[in-house]
């Protein structure tokens, strides 16, 4: 099959023969905000800060929860997906953390770092927040 794209014209440039997509994609489209987050000059950890900052708190949060302390490195890994999604809004290229469009990936980051930050509250023994209704519903759909 022949893709749509390579039928060229007159003067040798490719035009669209049909109103398809062509097979095979051969490119993608780079996401908003995906430009480098430092000049093209600077070494590449720095031109890639956003998403090292936000990987380097996520990988202390495991550590500590690997050391047993549990709340709180689940809550740092928590606070590192709500500061990428706090850089996702507030810097206009953040490198390599834009993996899809602004809203998605805010979207994304906000609600599982909201969710594990929860959760790692939730936590037994002894949690931090206790919320009522969750306990009742537990019980009235294990019996």
């Amino acid at each position: 099959m022949r893709d749509a794209i390579s039928a060229p014209d007159a003067e040798g440039r490719p035009r669209r023969t049909t109103r398809r997509f062509p097979l095979f994609t051969r490119d993608t489209a780079r996401p908003e905000g995906g430009g480098r987050a430092a000049p093209g000059d600077a070494p590449a950890p720095a031109r890639q800060w956003p998403i090292l900052a936000v990987l380097s708190a996520v990988g202390l949060g495991l550590l500590l929860t690997a050391l047993d302390v549990f709340r709180f490195g689940t809550i740092l890994i928590g606070a590192a997906l709500l500061a990428g999604a706090v850089m996702r809004w507030m810097l206009p290229d953040v490198g390599m953390l834009a993996v899809r469009s602004r809203f998605t990936d805010m979207v994304t980051y906000g609600v599982l770092g909201v969710a594990i930050v929860l959760l790692a509250m939730m936590a037994q023994p002894g949690p931090w927040l206790v919320i009522p209704f969750l306990d009742d519903t537990l019980h009235f759909t294990v019996r």
